[in-house]
């Protein structure tokens, strides 16, 4: 079978399980799997594949069709640049989470602490530590079978630095120890009542503990803010990601928590995707003289 009419078979077949980018996804599959790009398919379609690899490709493409997510089976994600290792134990970075990396690289200087709340795949901490320099970060995550994944990240992507990544298990803070000068996080925030309406890749395969955010979608949110004071230096900046219609009601959750200067970005598509603000000691009565 020739190149391009292992593509033609892939695209049909996944059209036929009515997956959303079926020419795409089936040409990302071939390359993964035959191990050439666009630009050589484009150009050598007429060329025989491997009856062997065919026969490989053929089983990712009806996983695929069986909504597991292309990532899990190509095994990586490319996010700000850099191809981190992805598969169940973590969540698969969006491209939506690097408007939060972009925002902290804005205020994050050298030398600076960072403490990654919800690390998952360790794809915000790693990316913030490998594009600074002199800064340590901490990664936190209840789930130890993701801290594997991200420590694996860490040592294929952050090179000489990769001892400036510290990875905790356990349940938010809990493990935690020190000030930070930004605490960032993308926390579980699907309300309990809408998982059952997600995409099946993400519904039926992506870890249910990484996306579950109670009741409203705001628990780790409360709980975050009602911790955070403990481990942010005076003038530390707090950066969540949030879901598209939680904005007015985090940035509440902020003020409320004694936060200030709260800011909300919008990502790419235009849609409300993170809230930040400042943290500030308050003065006790000794303090302020009175």
């Amino acid at each position: 079978m020739r190149y391009h009419e292992c593509w033609a078979w892939g695209e049909n077949l996944l059209k036929q399980a009515q997956i959303p980018e079926a020419k795409l996804d089936a040409r990302l599959l071939m390359e993964h799997v035959f191990c050439v790009d666009r630009s050589y398919l484009l150009v050598h379609p007429e060329d025989e594949a491997d009856p062997g690899l065919f026969a490989a490709y053929q089983e990712l493409i009806r996983r695929r069709a069986d909504r597991i997510p292309l990532q899990y089976l190509t095994g990586t994600q490319n996010f700000m640049g850099l191809d981190f290792l992805v598969d169940p134990r973590v969540l698969v970075p969006r491209q939506d989470t690097e408007t939060l990396v972009e925002e902290v690289m804005r205020e994050l200087q050298d030398g600076m602490r960072i403490l990654d709340m919800c690390t998952g795949s360790g794809c915000i901490l790693i990316s913030l530590l490998r594009y600074s320099n002199g800064c340590q970060g901490v990664g936190v995550d209840i789930s130890r079978e993701a801290l594997l994944v991200a420590e694996e990240n860490a040592k294929r992507l952050l090179l000489e630095k990769s001892d400036s990544a510290v990875f905790l298990q356990g349940d938010l803070f809990a493990p935690v120890s020190g000030k930070f000068e930004f605490i960032v996080s993308n926390p579980p925030y699907i309300a309990e009542s809408v998982l059952p309406d997600l995409m099946p890749e993400v519904r039926d395969h992506e870890p249910a503990a990484a996306l579950n955010g109670g009741r409203d979608g705001l628990d780790f949110y409360r709980r975050i803010l009602g911790e955070c004071g403990g481990y942010l230096k005076n003038g530390g900046m707090l950066y969540f990601e949030i879901g598209y219609d939680q904005a007015g009601e985090v940035s509440a959750l902020m003020e409320d928590a004694g936060f200030q200067e709260i800011h909300v970005v919008k990502d790419l598509a235009g849609l409300d995707r993170v809230v930040y603000g400042t943290y500030l000691e308050k003065k006790t009565d000794k303090q302020t003289g009175k």
